[in-house]
């Protein structure tokens, strides 16, 4: 009978022991941290204060082998860290060993101090408040908070590397906003990136804050969008390669991910590789520190020696040229350095400068820009050298001339002589005659009567011409084809236009007005302007649009050809044109400085509709291209030139005044046609003929711009640094290097774009990729318009296309 009790004793310690495990480690996790509860040690490793909502989390992590420092992260698959204990007068980390402590004493001083006798505090932030409001916890915004009320410290006030949304930006004395936790790279004033003193990127504007929705908030009122519209975490991180970079956490996989970069070149960034070592970019997010020719490593990523010295003398030595390679200047880093290591000589041609570079000893290399400015620098050192293809200048690399190094840094086409010696000799003045002044006479004379003959007639002509002028323009307009356009007269335009008072647009040819026809007709009205000189073009105009009829061509329905008066009626679209629905206006004054996104005019498309709009576009020019009696190029393809209908169908417009051929021959242009940021490759390469791919490289900027709301011209301002980037290049990479497709979606469908939505990946994917393949630099590698228009619709499959570049030189 005794067993039994003992047994059912040893039963109950079995189920309340694993209760009062789970108990004590889930009380390690604290929301409050006072003077009530024991010093909280680094190597209490289950011990976190954490935030009400789970989000972020306060505590002691390693740093190094044996250290530890005190610091704030978020709760996500890496705990990526947004604050840590620090020194504000040098933003050095504050670390300690696993024997020191955080305590709250009875005074309301919080301090982590070392282990020993003299209890050395490591870190402690001030206090100016009573004992009974002396209590740490973490906000729900990631901020530290010790105290409460105005006079409460937060983490907030003393940031690290790392910006919080919401987190106002502080002004230090030095005017380091953010430093990288390596220490070298700091953000200053909130304007500039900086490698100790040396600048290599800045804003256009101050930073004043990061908003929840994902916007940066600059003091001259612009923007810069990120991940816009959805409400997450997000981080602004000056990262230890030196580039600030903004974050955003993924909620369903709690991963992170990178919405924006300041610098998008990484080699640009000063201190990226070592002395005498060239920067050259992997991919996009990734480099490689080589060595110039004639140099090896001595250690990983130390810098590169010279393999072989030259005496200096100028006997021994050569120059190999490294195209798309510059140095920096190499400002003054320590006491001993000599000073700069770059010197601007003044203009003087490429000979010159080779001799300037040879003649000194100390000089290393010499750059040269072709250009008109003839620009010459001299390096003694090298450092800070990068590749880039925005590099407008070559370096010239000072070697032994028996070095047969491989030269990997070629590309720009040769320099070409323009200046031949050429010799002249002037034959000796004739001897003077005394018939001079009789051979005058006669010239005189003869010129005399030559003119007036001349003169009388081309004065008979015009009186001929002016006769029949007017008759052949009558008849040649009245007997048109039966069931062709309707001819009005100038007073019926002049009165349906209310005196041409209401203008809705203006063109290359003309002015377009709208009026109302007696029916109740609603129409647009285009007066040609400077006829007199283009009559080929009118003709061609009411001709060929007479004959043209499709769902997705504007339609004509009269013309006016009345004396010297030619006008074009066609059927009047009410929504207007594409381009005000998918570019935003600028903002206006009043927004300066706020957080409201300027809006488009119309409402905004969504992806179905936009898809809508591209294929009815593809079938329309297909039909210009493929489907007429004649081959007709619109050669004006834009969204100024796409009308949208009352249910948002398309109307291509401004194709009557195109070049007409036949099908068989090609087009050589006399003058360039097009609007800049629309025309072809071949427009600028004069030895290309133009074809039908000329329209069909304008369609495929206009289907990137239909995708992304942007101006493919005015990208590199509103999103990007870098001055020199091609807009189709960017959305290649996005879509194919960097698998990043949604990141070329319009932002202000991007909460609408549905990521697990099949369909509209699908179709997102079948618009890039047609307008890759759209956007070949060579003529012959595009596809058909009737071809993309099957590949919209999804009836043909589309390969991987090829890498569209900004034009491509060839050899004859």
């Amino acid at each position: 009978m005794a067993m039994i009790p003992m047994a059912s004793l040893v039963l109950c310690l079995l189920l309340i022991l694993p209760l009062a495990a789970a108990q004590a480690q889930q009380q390690q996790q604290m929301l409050t941290f006072s003077a009530n509860d024991t010093a909280w040690r680094p190597t209490d490793s289950n011990r976190t204060l954490v935030s009400r909502t789970g989000d972020f989390a306060a505590g002691f992590v390693p740093s190094s082998p044996g250290k530890y420092r005190f610091a704030v992260w978020v709760v996500a698959s890496n705990n990526a860290i947004i604050w840590y204990a620090h020194d504000t007068d040098n933003y050095s980390a504050s670390e300690a060993d696993g024997t020191s402590a955080l305590a709250v004493d009875a005074a309301g001083v919080l301090s982590w101090t070392a282990a020993g006798n003299n209890n050395t505090i490591i870190w402690s932030p001030p206090a100016n408040f009573s004992t009974a409001m002396a209590v740490l916890q973490l906000n729900d915004t990631g901020s530290l908070v010790y105290g409460s009320g105005s006079s409460a410290w937060s983490s907030f006030t003393v940031p690290t590397d790392t910006l919080m949304a919401g987190q106002a930006i502080p002004r230090g004395g030095n005017g380091t906003t953010l430093q990288s936790g390596n220490g070298r790279y700091s953000f200053f004033e909130s304007t500039t990136l900086q490698n100790g003193k040396m600048m290599y990127a800045n804003m256009s504007n101050a930073l004043l804050n990061l908003t929840a929705d994902g916007t940066l908030v600059l003091s001259g009122g612009s923007l810069i969008a990120s991940d816009q519209g959805a409400r997450r975490l997000r981080r602004l991180k000056l990262d230890d390669d030196g580039n600030l970079r903004l974050y955003s956490l993924r909620p369903k996989n709690r991963q992170w991910r990178v919405v924006w970069q300041l610098v998008q070149e990484l080699c640009t960034i000063r201190g990226t590789c070592a002395e005498n070592r060239i920067c050259v970019p992997v991919g996009a997010d990734s480099i490689s520190c080589v060595c110039p020719p004639g140099y090896r490593n001595a250690t990983q990523n130390s810098p590169c020696e010279p393999k072989r010295n030259y005496s200096g003398r100028g006997d021994d030595d050569k120059f190999v040229r490294m195209d798309f390679v510059s140095f920096s200047g190499g400002a003054v880093t320590a006491v001993s350095d000599p000073g700069p290591l770059m010197t601007k000589l003044p203009p003087q041609n490429l000979a010159d400068c080779e001799s300037s570079c040879r003649r000194n000893a100390t000089c290393v290399a010499f750059g040269y820009k072709f250009g008109g400015d003839r620009t010459c620098l001299q390096f003694t050192g090298l450092r800070d050298g990068y590749w880039s293809p925005a590099t407008e200048a070559s370096t010239f690399l000072r070697l032994v001339s028996s070095d047969n190094d491989s030269n990997p840094f070629t590309g720009m086409t040769s320099m070409i002589e323009t200046v031949c010696p050429v010799r002249l000799a002037l034959p000796l003045p004739p001897k003077q005659a005394r018939t001079t002044i009789r051979n005058v006479a006669i010239i005189t004379a003869l010129f005399a009567v030559e003119l007036l003959a001349g003169v009388l007639s081309f004065w008979a002509f015009l009186r001929k011409y002016s006769q029949y002028r007017e008759m052949a323009r009558t008849l040649g307009l009245e007997f048109l084809p039966a069931g062709g356009p309707r001819r009005f007269s100038y007073a019926e335009l002049k009165a349906a236009t209310k005196d041409f008072s209401d203008v809705v647009g203006r063109g290359a040819y003309g002015t377009v007005y709208r009026g109302d026809l007696p029916d109740r007709r609603a129409v647009a009205v285009k007066q040609l302007h400077g006829v007199g000189s283009g009559e080929a073009e009118f003709w061609a105009e009411v001709t060929i649009i007479a004959r043209m009829h499709h769902l997705n061509l504007v339609r004509m329905w009269g013309f006016c050809a009345d004396r010297e008066q030619r006008m074009l009626v066609y059927e009047y679209v009410p929504n207007g044109s594409l381009d005000k629905y998918l570019f935003a206006p600028p903002p206006p004054p009043a927004a300066a400085g706020g957080d409201v996104e300027p809006e488009p005019s119309g409402p905004l498309l969504d992806l179905h509709t936009r898809y809508r709009i591209a294929l009815g576009v593809a079938r329309a020019i297909a039909y210009l291209h493929e489907e007429c009696l004649e081959w007709v190029l619109h050669c004006d393809i834009k969204p100024e030139n796409i009308l949208l209908e009352d249910d948002f169908c398309p109307k291509v417009s401004d194709f009557g005044l195109s070049k007409l051929t036949s099908k068989r021959d090609k087009v050589t242009m006399s003058r360039i046609r097009g609007t800049r940021g629309y025309m072809a490759p071949e427009w600028v390469i004069h030895r290309e003929p133009i074809t039908a791919k000329a329209d069909v490289y304008s369609f495929g900027m206009v289907l990137l711009e239909i995708v992304s709301g942007r101006r493919n011209y005015g990208f590199r301002q509103e999103s990007v640094g870098s001055e020199d980037w091609y807009f189709p290049k960017w959305a290649y990479e996005k879509v194919y290097v960097e698998r990043r497709i949604d990141d070329i979606i319009d932002p202000r469908i991007s909460s609408s774009y549905g990521y697990d939505d099949a369909g509209s990946v699908a179709t997102v994917e079948r618009m890039v990729k047609t307008a890759m393949w759209c956007l070949q630099d060579r003529a012959e590698m595009r596809p058909s318009m009737g071809k993309v228009a099957k590949m919209l619709e999804g009836s043909i499959e589309i390969t991987e296309p090829v890498k569209p570049t900004i034009f491509c030189v060839q050899d004859d």
